[in-house]
């Protein structure tokens, strides 16, 4: 059987250089979503998927609203949905239909020319029902 992998780089910079994006982005703990500026999710990590109770993919090529409260969002533009919200509490929905609460990244690109934004989630909905304030 033919190794499919590289030769082992002589540096941990070089290791790294070789592994691809996306195998990061799964291997990450925390949820990371992918969102397209026509509003298409890309991409969702497992641990995305986790906090809202899908399975592995489902959530690839479904449209953001699928799981985000768009009252949450300004509807000028589908894009928007993605991006500005950095700091705020943010409603999700999880699979089961309930509310899931997290405060969103801003978009980890940082060239305006990227075709999609990348954004880091912190679930809180816990913390929030702990506290009493499950109403925000």
């Amino acid at each position: 059987m033919r190794e499919r992998r590289g030769p082992h780089p002589d540096t941990p910079q070089g290791y790294l250089a070789q592994l691809p994006a996306l195998v990061l982005l799964d291997r990450l703990p925390v949820p990371l979503l992918a969102v397209s500026y026509d509003g298409v999710i890309v991409h969702a990590n497992p641990a995305f998927e986790e906090m809202l109770g899908y399975e592995t993919t489902v959530l690839h090529d479904q449209p953001i609203e699928t799981v985000m409260e768009t009252a949450d969002a300004p509807r000028t533009a589908t894009s928007s949905l993605m991006c500005g919200h950095r700091g705020r509490v943010i409603t999700l929905r999880h699979v089961d239909g309930s509310a899931v609460r997290a405060v969103a990244s801003e978009s980890v690109l940082m060239r305006k020319d990227d075709p999609l934004s990348l954004v880091v989630f912190h679930d809180i909905t816990e913390q929030l029902w702990m506290a009493g304030a499950d109403h925000l």
